[in-house]
């Protein structure tokens, strides 16, 4: 397969009927499938998860994207998508939950099928047809009835019994429903992937589910006609070619216009400091910690701080890793260090670094595993205490249950180098540890969350410290990142005029 027509973008949704049907085993045996026969794959996933990007990434070579037109918006989404898939053969994006499944009961907003609508990419339905034969036909008519605009173009059946119970269900959705049943996957419970929670290590960390990608490849191989699949991606009508730059892409910003110039963010300045001529370089460096410990970002949210004039630097905390020197900022993402804690704790360089940086009034940005680093103590879910940064006055215990799950519009309840009183942020929450301050009365949040369940206060801000458990994206409100990145402008002219 050739790419005769940019603006094609030859593309498939991957969803199914409902969480485990089988979709993320599906995408990801199509994905080293597809590879394997050369192409290049570009993968996606519709809402605000961090582990099946990672499981992407690991099966195609390349970083995959999350489309969430909630959190961002629809135009955001296609732009993502347009510069994403650009160059690469055909685009794999997996869904979230069932189809329909998203934020809200009443509509398709925050679901698969918004982002099969936004982005006009057809759908192939994974169904789980044990214990069914013709009433797996009822099951895809009612899809296909729910949202007529859709167009779910095939159907692949999941954990069938036999071949011949794949006929029967292939026979009958093909009869009722017009749309072809373009393979099969048989039972077989030892493919499943592992059970995807806070408190499990990613295993692609560590090398141990590249047989399983393998083993998922050669059984969607067995039972699926891959040409046909490849037909109905390049059946996708074409994109418009007009882009905008998710950069700029500003729905509720009303300070564009004073951010300033990218261009002006990497030239030199020269500043007075006694009579005398002092030059220094204006483009801040934002110091981003990477590892298995801290490991969930949205590539999206990078890109824009690099886009604002931000340049990044890795470290690693858990390979022993200080925060390097002649930094403006850090940013400490979410992850798994309740995993890694003993590391961590063990790393005192690192920590003393945070320490150093909140006293110096460095712009310093954490979020959810990074939130939790820098309260005094975690304990782990054996019950063991481990000192952590002390920045923020609490305690971190893990729990066994999840402590919170949902989408968030985060409104900041005072100014700070994120944001300014009242602007909002969108992003989500998902975690199994809870954070108790020793005083809750004197707590300067940093956050009031909107979810399901109402509002609460979330989060710490003082000095130049946000953070919080809200995985906040930068793309819901561009204007943050810009300010975030200006604050590291000014702190680094700070420190060159102390120096």
């Amino acid at each position: 397969m050739t790419i005769a027509d940019r603006n094609a973008r030859p593309r498939l949704i991957i969803a199914g009927t409902g969480s485990g049907a089988g979709k993320t085993t599906v995408t990801l045996g199509l994905m080293r499938a597809l590879a394997q026969r050369g192409l290049s794959v570009q993968g996606f996933k519709c809402g605000p998860d961090y582990i099946d990007p990672t499981y992407h990434t690991a099966v195609t070579g390349r970083p995959s994207r999350n489309l969430d037109a909630w959190m961002t918006s629809p135009e955001y989404v296609r732009d993502t998508f347009q510069k994403a898939s650009a160059g690469h053969d055909i685009s794999i994006i997996e869904g979230v939950m069932g189809l329909y499944d998203g934020k809200d009961p009443l509509s398709n907003t925050g679901s698969t099928a918004e982002i099969a609508l936004v982005t006009q990419t057809p759908v192939i339905l994974v169904v789980d047809v044990r214990s069914m034969a013709r009433s797996a036909a009822a099951i895809v008519l009612g899809f296909q009835q729910l949202e007529p605009e859709l167009n779910i173009a095939g159907v692949i059946v999941n954990r069938c019994g036999s071949a011949g119970h794949y006929t029967i269900v292939k026979k009958a959705i093909e009869q009722m429903c017009g749309i072809p049943v373009v393979g099969w996957l048989k039972r077989d419970e030892d493919m499943s992937i592992p059970e995807r929670h806070l408190g499990l290590v990613p295993a692609i960390e560590r090398g141990e589910l590249e047989p399983l990608f393998q083993r998922a490849a050669d059984v969607l191989m067995e039972g699926t006609d891959l040409d046909l699949l490849l037909e109905l991606a390049a059946s996708a009508p074409p994109l418009s070619a007009e882009e905008t730059s998710p950069a700029t892409t500003d729905h509720t910003d009303s300070d564009h216009a004073e951010s300033g110039s990218d261009s002006d963010a990497h030239s030199d300045a020269v500043i007075h400091v006694n009579n005398r001529h002092v030059s220094y370089e204006v483009q801040p460096v934002i110091a981003v910690a990477r590892d298995a410990a801290f490991n969930f970002y949205y590539p999206d949210n990078l890109e824009l701080l690099e886009a604002a004039g931000a340049r990044l630097q890795y470290f690693s905390p858990l390979a022993g890793e200080d925060i390097p020197t002649d930094v403006d900022g850090i940013y400490l993402g979410g992850g798994f260090p309740e995993e890694f804690a003993a590391e961590i704790a063990g790393n005192q360089g690192f920590l003393d670094g945070l320490r150093q940086a909140a006293q110096s009034n460095m712009p310093l940005f954490a979020e959810c595993g990074g939130y939790m680093v820098l309260g005094e103590t975690l304990t782990n879910r054996e019950g063991i205490r481990f000192d952590m940064a002390g920045i923020i006055p609490a305690q971190v215990q893990m729990q066994k249950k999840r402590a919170a799950l949902g989408y968030r519009e985060a409104s900041s309840v005072q100014d700070s180098f994120l944001l300014k009183k009242g602007e909002v942020l969108r992003g989500h929450e998902f975690h199994y540890s809870t954070m108790s301050y020793r005083d809750e009365e004197t707590i300067p949040y940093a956050y009031e969350t909107k979810g399901l369940r109402g509002l609460k206060q979330e989060g710490y801000a003082a000095g130049n410290i946000v953070a919080g458990y809200t995985h906040v994206h930068l793309g819901s409100y561009p204007a943050a990142a810009r300010r975030w990145v200006e604050h590291c402008q000014a702190y680094r002219k700070e420190r060159y005029i102390q120096e």
